[in-house]
């Protein structure tokens, strides 16, 4: 496959593990990911996530790309309303600096979080509404070209930074396109509107000073392994996690209990957020993520790794590198 494969790596913290347990396994896959040739691997603001580790997003990329060498890293993203443009724009111009020419700037405007965590990090509802001129102020302070008049981004100045854009919904296609912006559409968990997004973005782009033509980055999820018995029980594995994580409030569920949920029209829902999912043998997952691509019209993929084993989720990143970016 032509495409530039890369990678979202969702930091999470596995059933008996810590925050530090998930950095150190972030670093070891980007570590592997380098040497396995993907693209690069982008980190996801989450708050009041008691499985996620990547709240300070910045922060972790600056760690992972202080164990790394050449791997691209950046946000995917940072849910820009929570911060002030300069804010941000002073982080990412500091990693630029510290690792020039590795750094990306993916940005959505969801809170990224609860109702209740959303107060907490002083948010307001309406802070989203603001989201295309807060991109516009952020991308003035890493041009240079400030639209506040004697505020500059110091580091941040000049650092050229790239802006990606993040949705799951016609706004941010519509966004993306104006501001000639590339298009990532989080179809791992959020699939309905891909086609509909992706055909708006291409028929609205405008060329930019970033970007002469369209650029869509397409999600989904991947579970390889050496064979299709042992992909589709991770992947059933994973489903059973969804359950106590988005519905759970809490408490965790038997396996039973779980795949009684997965039953019903809640748990249907959680399965149809994973419509978009390659799972099975190495061959399988390859001529899926083909489909995919080609479905979704995309100029690069981005894969989360959904197995929840630590020792699978390596595997699924070793043996999809193996058909799709070796051979």
């Amino acid at each position: 496959m032509a495409l530039p494969l890369s990678i979202l790596d969702l930091a999470h913290i596995g059933e008996g593990e810590t925050a530090a347990d998930s950095f150190a396994a972030s670093v070891a896959l980007a570590q592997r990911a380098e040497e396995l040739g993907y693209r690069r691997i982008w980190y996801a603001e989450h708050h009041n996530m008691d499985s996620i580790a990547s709240s300070a997003t910045s922060v972790l990329i600056a760690h992972v790309a202080a164990h790394t060498r050449t791997i691209r890293l950046g946000a995917g993203g940072v849910m820009l309303p929570n911060h002030s443009p300069l804010t941000i724009a002073e982080q990412f111009g500091t990693l630029e600096t510290l690792h020039p020419g590795r750094i990306d700037l993916g940005l959505g405007r969801a809170p990224g979080s609860d109702q209740q965590t959303m107060r907490a990090l002083r948010r307001s509802p309406a802070s989203a509404d603001s989201f295309p001129q807060d991109v516009l102020e952020l991308q003035g302070y890493l041009t240079g070209e400030t639209r506040i008049p004697g505020v500059h981004a110091t580091p941040g100045k000049g650092t050229d930074v790239p802006l990606y854009i993040l949705g799951s919904s016609l706004f941010g296609a519509q966004l993306a396109a104006m501001l000639g912006l590339p298009y990532a559409f989080a179809s791992h968990f959020a699939p309905a509107a891909l086609e509909e997004a992706v055909a708006v973005y291409r028929q609205e782009f405008k060329p930019s000073a970033q970007l002469a033509e369209p650029y869509v980055i397409a999600a989904l999820n991947v579970i390889a392994a050496e064979t299709t018995e042992e992909a589709e029980e991770q992947f059933l594995d994973s489903k059973r996690l969804r359950v106590s994580r988005f519905l759970g409030r809490g408490r965790t569920f038997t396996t039973e209990e779980a795949d009684m949920i997965l039953d019903s029209p809640a748990g249907q829902q959680l399965v149809q957020m994973a419509k978009y999912s390659a799972v099975g043998n190495p061959a399988e997952v390859k001529a899926y993520v083909e489909r995919f691509a080609e479905h979704a019209r995309a100029d690069e993929l981005i894969v989360a790794f959904s197995a929840p084993d630590r020792k699978a989720w390596m595997r699924s990143a070793e043996l999809l590198a193996d058909v799709l970016i070796s051979d």
